[in-house]
């Protein structure tokens, strides 16, 4: 009797349990029914806020379009040209110019061991390195610089005289001859007079105030100094043949009346191309910077050189060039480094 008791008790305690429960929730929906129909407001339930997920898009911080930048042919189509050694012997002295034209040149000794590619990245043919997509579109062309109509020839050699602070090329010469053939080679789809997207050197925004030595001193050191060094001097190739970085002052660098001389052409050329990595499409200096390094490399020591026949007319003179006398009233120091909006107005009054 004791072992049937025990389950019996359990089950009518479980049934009781079951009872109670359900006369307490009978009681809970009764009660919500009476207060629905007293007219008594009951809080409803919010619903959980939706929070909207941001996605966060990359700005791009590339200075130009790339869609329709100017890109250089196919080198391997070379081979299909008549001159195709020509081609590829000017684009060899474009290269590596001090091997053969450099203080120990194999060719000729006529230049201080830059390489032109050293201001024309890639042998001419980077966008917005200073390459070369318009040289056989463009010219010949009358230049302000020297007041008279120049060809490429005349265009390279004056080069050969202020960026590779050196002589000329006799402009019968083979070197000549094949530098001109590789840069008609690299321009042959721009129909003629016109500049390709991305020829030449980016124009970097004018600043409100001077370019500044001293900050870009310290752009230098914390960007540059590992391919230019401390000293500006770059690193030269053990076999003496060139630079594998070039030096961006003293007796081997570019001199006074180099085009790089002037501010807005190096600020425009580092802010595109350096320090090594940066491209266009992801420069790595700001506008600042850029103007304030150039502005600290331009104000070192380099080679002068006089050329009196530079601007036969002075009120053609860029707002940066460096040097007087000027068709306005601003100082040297103002056309050497800024602020140069005040100029550009008045030369633009001028015109």
């Amino acid at each position: 009797m004791k072992e049937i008791g025990k389950p019996f008790l359990q089950l009518i305690t479980l049934v009781l349990s079951l009872l109670v429960l359900a006369s307490l929730l009978v009681g809970v929906i009764g009660f919500v029914i009476y207060l629905s129909y007293s007219g008594v407001n009951l809080p409803a339930f919010k619903e959980q806020p939706v929070v909207a997920q941001v996605v966060n898009t990359p700005v791009s911080k590339a200075l130009m379009d790339p869609s329709g930048m100017w890109q250089a042919p196919d080198w391997a189509s070379v081979d299909t040209e008549p001159n195709a050694d020509e081609i590829k012997y000017g684009r060899e002295l474009i290269a590596n110019t001090s091997e053969y034209l450099g203080p120990n040149g194999k060719v000729k000794k006529i230049s201080n061991g830059l390489n032109c590619q050293n201001c024309h990245l890639q042998a001419g043919t980077v966008p917005l390195g200073n390459n070369y997509s318009a040289a056989a579109s463009t010219y010949p062309k009358v230049r302000g610089r020297s007041g008279t109509s120049e060809d490429i020839e005349m265009r390279i050699n004056g080069c050969f005289q202020r960026s590779l602070n050196g002589g000329v090329l006799p402009r019968d010469s083979k070197e000549m001859k094949a530098m001109v053939a590789y840069m008609n080679w690299l321009g042959q789809d721009v129909p003629k007079g016109e500049k390709p997207v991305g020829a030449g050197i980016y124009e970097v925004p004018l600043l409100d105030r001077a370019a500044d030595p001293v900050k870009g001193k310290l752009v230098y050191d914390r960007q540059c100094v590992a391919c230019h060094m401390a000293d500006g001097q770059g690193l030269a190739k053990a076999d003496g043949t060139g630079y594998t970085y070039p030096p961006l002052w003293g007796e081997h660098s570019y001199n006074q009346k180099a085009g790089l001389f002037r501010m807005s052409r190096f600020a425009g050329y580092v802010k595109a191309n350096m320090p090594f990595g940066a491209t266009y499409e992801n420069p790595m200096l700001s506008d600042e910077e850029a103007w304030d390094v150039a502005a600290y490399v331009n104000s070192l020591d380099r080679p002068t050189r006089d050329f009196p026949n530079d601007w036969p007319d002075i009120s053609k003179k860029p707002m940066d060039h460096p040097f007087g006398p000027y068709a306005d009233e601003f100082s040297e120091e103002q056309h050497k480094f800024g602020p140069f909006k005040p100029i550009k107005e008045a030369i633009a009054k001028l015109k």
